[in-house]
């Protein structure tokens, strides 16, 4: 490890690893968004990248001299001598735009990671701060296409037809010519399928079943956070039992039960079962917080003469908005992607969640951009409500554990 501490042998090292990553980054980019052959070249992406990597490192060229660097870099890949190859049938447009924003990238990239360490010998904080800077831009990249490309490709999917999925199914490109007839595979799934009523259904349940774990969350979680009975501890420590239980052992007895009872096949059913897997963990989260809240707040609200209920209404649940708000947000999720339970106890497709349509459209009958459809409609809804009430979900899971 200390033969490595050396500008002039990290930062070729650097540089030749950070080129794999880029060059390979930009290939599949390239490839999904045109349809397109690109691929990295691995060998000669370490031999530029080595190259660049140490004239950065060794402080052998300015800044006309990294503007040099750049467009030596991109007629490189437009001769097929650089990190980045292109296939005959790209368009020059393409190829041109590939190759100048591997190179942009890269020569501005490497500069970062390598700008604060010396030509020669480094301490060990300058060692280590260049490689947290590699090791954190190849996280970002690595973690962004793994939640990227997958949602592209359902998103791309959904735009096509079937002859075009036919023709070429790893053509992930898409033609803005066709106007409106893009979104014919979203047309079909509200007229022809039925998607309509299974959004509602999974609004309808959810919300509901929002309401219902709140309604008994609330008063369990300042039971065990604020009362002093018999057994609170035990309580207090085997809330979240439940989830030690598999659903899926648990759904055979379900499924009995409910054909027994006669709410099988029903939201009603489905509304009396959810809260049972939502209410734990909203007990959980919940008592933490109340814990967190300053008890002579409360007991002044007692002494003015306030009942227990008016103190919760009137004093602690406003001060725990954040909390009730995090927690919400998360009851909705987990009740608007549940499969197991709508797979199992819902027969009429009248009653299905999204969930459980998405799964019908799972058949070999059915076009498979209908099927990419659906799982976008079910998809992009909760996203947009997860980015839009993220601050108060991270304020809400976080409150509470500095006490005082």
């Amino acid at each position: 490890m200390s033969a490595l501490r050396y500008g002039f042998v990290i930062g070729p090292l650097l540089g030749a690893l950070w080129m794999v990553v880029l060059s390979t980054t930009v290939a599949v980019a390239m490839s999904f968004s045109t349809g397109e052959a690109f691929r990295p070249h691995i060998l000669l992406s370490l031999l530029w990248g080595g190259i660049i990597g140490y004239t950065i490192s060794q402080r052998l060229g300015d800044f006309w001299g990294e503007v040099m660097g750049t467009a030596s870099l991109v007629i490189l890949i437009l001769l097929a001598s650089g990190p980045l190859v292109v296939g005959p049938e790209a368009s020059a447009f393409a190829s041109i735009f590939a190759a100048t924003a591997l190179s942009v990238a890269f020569v501005w990239s490497v500069h970062v990671i390598l700008d604060d360490m010396p030509a020669k010998a480094l301490t060990r904080h300058e060692f280590e701060g260049a490689v947290i800077k590699f090791l954190t831009g190849f996280g970002y990249i690595f973690f962004t296409a793994i939640v990227l490309i997958p949602f592209y490709v359902m998103v791309l999917t959904s735009l096509k037809n079937q002859a075009e999925l036919i023709q070429n199914p790893l053509d992930f490109s898409v033609d803005l010519s066709k106007g409106w007839d893009l979104f014919r595979s979203y047309d079909e799934l509200f007229t022809q399928f039925n998607f309509g009523t299974y959004l509602v259904n999974s609004f309808l349940i959810s919300v509901l079943t929002v309401f219902i774990t709140l309604l008994f969350a609330v008063p369990g979680a300042y039971a065990v956070a604020r009362l002093r009975f018999k057994g609170r501890a035990a309580f207090s420590r085997s809330i979240l039992l439940i989830y030690m239980v598999p659903m899926i052992v648990l759904a055979l007895p379900i499924y009995i039960a409910f054909s027994m009872t006669g709410l099988r096949n029903s939201l009603v059913g489905i509304i009396m079962i959810y809260p049972v897997t939502t209410i734990p963990v909203a007990l959980y989260m919940l008592q933490g917080y109340f814990r967190g809240l300053p008890a002579e707040v409360e007991e002044a609200g007692l002494m003015d003469g306030l009942s227990r209920l008016k103190v919760i209404w009137k004093i602690t649940l406003p001060l725990s908005l954040p909390a009730m708000a995090s927690v919400s947000l998360y009851v909705f999720m987990i009740a608007w992607n549940e499969f197991l339970l709508a797979f199992m106890l819902l027969d009429d497709p009248s009653k299905f969640t999204l969930t459980r349509g998405i799964a019908s459209l799972n058949s070999s009958e059915i076009p498979r951009q209908h099927l990419m459809a659906g799982s976008v409609v079910a998809t992009v809804p909760i996203m947009a409500l997860f980015l839009g009430l993220e601050r108060f979900m991270t304020k809400g899971l976080t409150a509470g554990s500095v006490k005082g």
